[in-house]
């Protein structure tokens, strides 16, 4: 792997671990193995690495996502395989878990990738459920951005369940839940 990949590599692992106030240029340094001329030499400093590593990581989610819903099945099959597709669920989401950072949500360039991130998923999210809808598998009424945004917020919520209880547990009791809602019609 080359010194830039390294550098980004440990940033987006770092990020994920201690969010951007605390991987500090010398932590990510260390993890990569690399020298500060290295970095500096790569990157213009801490801002341009991080939003390198943040733009991987949304572009890395993007693609795991785009996998799972684009497979073939139903919309609901598609939507199931997506929540229930295989997560560190008590790590939490690497892109989620950015717009808790201060820092990051308080740098408009920072904060683009995760915002654009979340808006795709959302809107691959509603154009599946309308395709349900159109199958008659789903209810006529439903608003297909407003589940949409519950299936991220389930996604997203779950997270933050398993992480404060330190067990799995919770984020596939929502993911149930909310699949017991979605239930097609017959």
């Amino acid at each position: 792997m080359s010194t830039p990949d390294r550098l980004i590599e440990s940033t987006r692992e770092l990020l994920w671990e201690r969010g951007y106030v605390g991987t500090s240029p010398k932590a990510i340094q260390q993890h990569a193995g690399a020298g500060q001329g290295s970095m500096y030499h790569h990157f213009k400093g801490k801002p341009d690495l991080a939003l390198a590593a943040i733009r991987r990581t949304a572009e890395e989610l993007r693609a795991t996502a785009e996998g799972v819903l684009s497979a073939p099945g139903s919309p609901y099959a598609r939507i199931e395989a997506y929540l229930r597709r295989e997560r560190d669920v008590l790590r939490g989401c690497p892109v989620g878990r950015l717009t808790m950072d201060p820092e990051v949500i308080a740098s408009d360039e920072l904060r683009a990738p995760v915002d654009e991130t979340l808006d795709w998923l959302r809107e691959r999210l509603a154009g599946i459920v309308e395709e349900g809808k159109e199958q008659g598998q789903f209810a006529p009424t439903l608003d297909a951005e407003e589940i949409a945004a519950t299936i991220l917020a389930t996604v997203q919520g779950g997270y933050v369940l398993a992480r404060a209880s330190g067990s799995p547990a919770a984020f596939d009791t929502g993911v149930r839940g909310l699949l017991a809602l979605l239930t097609p019609l017959r």
